[in-house]
């Protein structure tokens, strides 16, 4: 994958919560070191996202992107 955000983390998804309309993403990307992203209920569900998937988490500007593969 090549992106142009700058700041690439690899993670391991900590914890979900998940609303009807919004998922809060937990991202452990080093030790005492989480990211928490929310993003929609629908992007979760179709990135799969489950406790201990690896994960990335992008951030450019003041979004934080989350991919897998």
């Amino acid at each position: 994958m090549q992106t142009s955000a700058r700041n690439h983390f690899s993670g391991t998804v900590k914890e979900l919560v998940k609303g009807p309309v919004s998922t809060e993403v937990t991202i452990t990307v080093g030790v005492g070191f989480d990211i928490v992203a929310t993003i929609s209920t629908r992007s979760a569900e179709g990135l799969a996202l489950a406790v201990g998937k690896p994960v990335q988490a992008l951030i450019k500007a003041s979004n934080v992107i989350v991919a897998v593969g």
